[in-house]
């Protein structure tokens, strides 16, 4: 791997790290400041390793590089040693007179925790405290995020900005939440990874639609707040057990080419059972007290999905869990994939009634499902469904996944 190739693997896991660590050093008002240096620093690396090759350990690099920028613009910037460094020396032990920029594993999760639930402050809304996690703590881009809310890009930029100076106006203290703040705020950080998760698992803002990338962060976002006995909740460990179920068929879900791969039709062989075990685990964990979240009854149903046998009783758990889940918290696109479950239960007949009312015109899923549903009652409607959905369709491998099945459906009826 060259350097053009592990850099963005890098920003993406190292560049809210340093980030959460310098914001917590220098405080909120100076959050630019700090995505500066750490940008500079991705820069210089860029440069360097372009140059004299990648380092051994090519994250103390960036570490070290960081450390020695930050220190050069305290020294030379005039505000930085009137008022910040006065500040930060004052928190500096005596023994200790240098300005200590800590990136070792345990401040950099402290610091990163901290950042979580100063981002998520209710001073912001929460369409904003999301975009402003996604940005500063994921490290997404503008585009990736007005991909996630389906909005655009001037939107999400003044979103972020303002949900920025929000907090510097209410001057907001980057710090270690207390008990009330987690039980304020523990929905929002957890809707923010959940998000992070879902543009990783079916990602449209890149040339691919699985990014492992974005999920592997999420979990170790979820993984940190495990950690932490404050915020080691029931549904806490929920997400962490639906993120471990869904990742442990990533290895079968695309083929050779990057094309996905349906569920039906993937090698069982490949999915990873460390990961099911994982989550079978962090399920169990997600079972005490009486909190029932969202999270808890999707991670059942990609619970079930673990279990590829094809029986009455998955498929039944599958829908009551559907059911419970659209009671609990209603969407469209939940609903639709309960259709699914329900030709499985009751026929497609049925099914078919129940997804027809939801209209969902403009959703490629919507026609692809109706499309499938009808392959075997109407060849005609299933046909034109599925022509509908492709035209939709934004993505490479849905469309390659629609042709498969208007091709089929051609083989079948001639």
């Amino acid at each position: 791997m060259d350097h053009k190739e592990l850099l963005p693997n890098l920003f993406r896991t190292e560049y809210q790290k340093i980030v959460s660590v310098l914001c917590s050093l220098f405080g909120i008002q100076h959050i630019e400041i700090a995505e500066d240096i750490v940008s500079d620093t991705f820069l210089t690396a860029s440069e360097t390793w372009a140059i004299k090759g990648i380092p051994e350990n090519p994250s103390a690099w960036l570490y070290t590089v960081a450390k020695n920028k930050t220190k050069n613009y305290l020294k030379r910037n005039n505000v930085f040693e009137t008022k910040i460094v006065t500040e930060i020396k004052h928190n500096t032990p005596l023994n200790n007179p240098e300005i200590d920029i800590d990136l070792s594993d345990q401040n950099i999760a402290d610091s990163q925790l901290a950042m979580i639930f100063t981002v998520c402050n209710p001073c912001n809304s929460e369409e904003a405290q999301i975009a402003l996690a996604l940005n500063l703590l994921c490290g997404f881009g503008i585009n990736e995020i007005s991909d996630a809310f389906l909005s655009n890009r001037e939107v999400i930029y003044k979103r972020i900005n303002r949900a920025k100076e929000k907090l510097k106006e209410e001057n907001i203290k980057i710090q270690h939440p207390n008990n009330a703040e987690i039980k304020d705020r523990i929905q929002t950080v957890l809707k923010t990874i959940y998000l992070l998760y879902s543009e990783g698992y079916y990602s449209i803002s890149q040339n691919t639609t699985l990014r492992k990338d974005l999920c592997t962060e999420a979990m170790r976002l979820t993984f940190l707040l495990i950690q932490n006995e404050s915020t080691n909740l029931p549904q806490t460990n929920a997400l962490m057990a639906l993120m471990c179920f869904h990742s442990s068929r990533f290895d079968a879900r695309t083929g050779l080419n990057g094309e996905i791969i349906l569920y039906e039709d993937q090698d069982q062989s490949l999915w990873n059972q460390e990961l099911v075990d994982k989550g079978t685990y962090f399920l169990s964990q997600s079972s005490t007290g009486n909190t029932l979240s969202k999270y808890h009854l999707e991670a059942g149903i990609a619970y079930w999905h673990t279990i590829k046998k094809e029986t009455t009783e998955k498929w039944k758990n599958i829908l009551e869990l559907y059911n419970n889940l659209i009671i609990l918290e209603y969407s469209p696109i939940v609903a639709l994939n309960r259709t699914y479950a329900l030709s499985k239960v009751n026929g497609k007949e049925e099914a078919i009634k129940e997804a027809e009312k939801l209209n969902l015109t403009d959703n490629h899923f919507y026609y692809s499902l109706l499309g499938n549903l009808y392959s075997e009652i109407d060849a005609k409607k299933a046909s034109q469904h599925f022509e509908t959905a492709f035209g939709l369709a934004k993505t490479a491998s849905d469309k390659n996944i629609i042709s498969k099945n208007i091709k089929q459906l051609k083989l079948k009826t001639n």
